[in-house]
């Protein structure tokens, strides 16, 4: 009897001629995430008005590291591959916009489509290097999986320094971005256009995620999540879905990094160490595996722990070096110690923790007496 209601598709999946289940439901979930991207856009326009120019720099550099922890997520949480070469990823996107910028800028060119084609340029560099390491990755599994993406975040870096005379070694290169456009006003502050920019392209990425997470492609990766041979079982392929899932997580960490660079309007290989890397993975597990929501918090750990070490070391009466020490090494503890106490207090992460919180909340509430 459980066989047969399993084989029966819900109410909301009639077939097409071809024979494929279409979800009705499809169509309402795209309109409710398009209202939900256009309130975050208008949402965020209205607090960039309202805060300091260094507020708008901070909340634009969450939106770029939201791009790749978004992916990872993606990867992760919803496919089960673990990757500690995301930092590495995001360095292909931030390199590529710093070439394209600065080629356009010898050439004389001008305009606003530079920009946007040169994140394009850095999402597809960032594919075609994810699609290598996503055949690679397909054939592994536990540790071998993760020394693979760990070799990439190593590699990928001392490939900048080893290449000096195309990427400048340590020093990295400049990234040319234009002013905000003239119609803007005279007095338009940069800060605001970055986060405007970076907000942008952030929520494009997450609606594209947000989609694909409950499309049929989202199913088949949590399906090789749960169980390979049941998924293979089922039709899927499983080796092709798991390179597919690092293409889409690589696209968004080489959107992330290109954000990064045309933040910082300049990308070097120590911005993309493998420290980075690790913060990128505890940052999501932080937050909350397979919960894009669970990215945005880990997006803005990522942000807030740099002031968060910076305001603890200036707390203490130490030394320059032994505070300079202090502070390289602090953030790492921190980040450390926080995912500690999570695991422990809150496996769900910092998301799953407030879902039951919300739950509760409303389980206590009285209900009317009719």
């Amino acid at each position: 009897m459980s066989a047969t209601r399993a084989a029966v598709p819900p109410k909301e999946q009639l077939d097409d001629p071809g024979g494929r289940p279409v979800d009705r439901r499809h169509g309402s979930t795209l309109l409710r995430h398009l209202a939900v991207v256009l309130a975050a856009g208008l949402l965020l326009v209205a607090v960039s008005y309202s805060v300091e120019p260094f507020r708008n720099f901070q909340l634009a550099t969450v939106a770029a590291y939201l791009c790749a922890t978004a992916g990872l997520t993606v990867l992760t949480g919803l496919n089960g591959q673990l990757s500690l070469g995301h930092g590495a990823l995001m360095a292909t996107g931030a390199y590529t916009v710093a070439l394209c910028q600065t080629a356009f800028a010898d050439r004389g060119m001008t305009g606003g489509w530079l920009l946007p084609l040169s994140l394009a340029a850095a999402i597809v560099s960032t594919v075609a290097v994810g699609a290598v390491v996503g055949v690679a990755a397909a054939r592994l599994r536990g540790p071998y999986l993760a020394g693979v993406t760990l070799a990439v975040a190593v590699v990928v870096p001392a490939l900048a320094v080893t290449f000096d005379g195309v990427f400048n070694g340590e020093q990295g290169l400049s990234v040319p971005v234009e002013p905000p456009p003239l119609s803007l006003g005279p007095y338009f502050p940069y800060e605001r256009w970055q986060l405007w920019v970076t907000g942008a392209a952030t929520l494009l990425a997450l609606l594209l995620l947000a989609n694909l997470i409950r499309s049929r492609y989202g199913r088949t990766f949590r399906a090789v999540r749960d169980d390979e041979v049941a998924a293979r079982l089922a039709g899927i392929h499983v080796a092709r879905t798991q390179v597919l899932a690092f293409v889409v997580s690589a696209a968004t960490a080489g959107l992330g990094g290109a954000l990064l660079a045309v933040l910082a309007q300049s990308v070097s290989p120590g911005a993309f160490s493998l420290t980075l890397s690790l913060f990128l993975l505890m940052a999501v597990v932080i937050g909350g595996l397979g919960r894009l929501t669970g990215a945005l918090w880990g997006a803005v750990l990522l942000v807030a722990l740099p002031d968060l070490t910076h305001s603890v070391t200036e707390m203490l009466t130490l030394s320059p070096a032994v505070a300079q020490r202090l502070e390289g090494n602090l953030p790492l503890a921190i980040f450390g110690l926080t995912l500690i106490v999570v695991m422990i207090a809150a496996p769900g992460g910092v998301q799953g923790l407030l879902s039951r919180l919300g739950r509760a909340l409303l389980a206590r509430r009285p209900t009317r007496r009719s």
